[in-house]
């Protein structure tokens, strides 16, 4: 219930703070992994920083992110176009798991939760 407490105070707070700071939109796609290795999740969004919390508090309890433990931000690219970053998220969920790893090991070979690293 805390978790989805402070998940909508900080969605109210970014709606109002993105009023009065209109920076060009930004697209990411991104992987989440449960650990090094792990299972992973591909996905595409406009608020890495968002999405990634209600992946990590489990926003939605049946999702498969809540189902196999997958929390860790390990991968990110950032788009201004919204259909590129849909046409890259498409073609990186059609890659094999081993050429996911080998993209995440590139940018990220320790797998840090770069969520930490995040400007939120």
């Amino acid at each position: 219930m805390l978790k989805k407490f402070l998940i909508i105070l900080y969605l109210i707070f970014s709606l109002l703070t993105m009023r009065y700071y209109r920076e060009p939109y930004k697209y990411y796609v991104y992987i989440m992994a449960s650990k090094r290795n792990g299972t992973l999740y591909v996905g595409v969004t406009n608020d890495i920083a968002r999405r990634t919390l209600e992946h990590k508090t489990n926003m939605n309890e049946n999702s498969f992110t809540a189902r196999y433990n997958v929390h860790n931000l390990v991968y990110m690219e950032i788009f201004e176009n919204p259909n590129s970053a849909i046409e890259r998220e498409k073609q990186i969920k059609s890659w094999s798991r081993n050429r996911k790893i080998k993209l995440i090991e590139s940018m990220n070979p320790d797998w840090t939760d770069m969520f930490e690293y995040l400007n939120c």
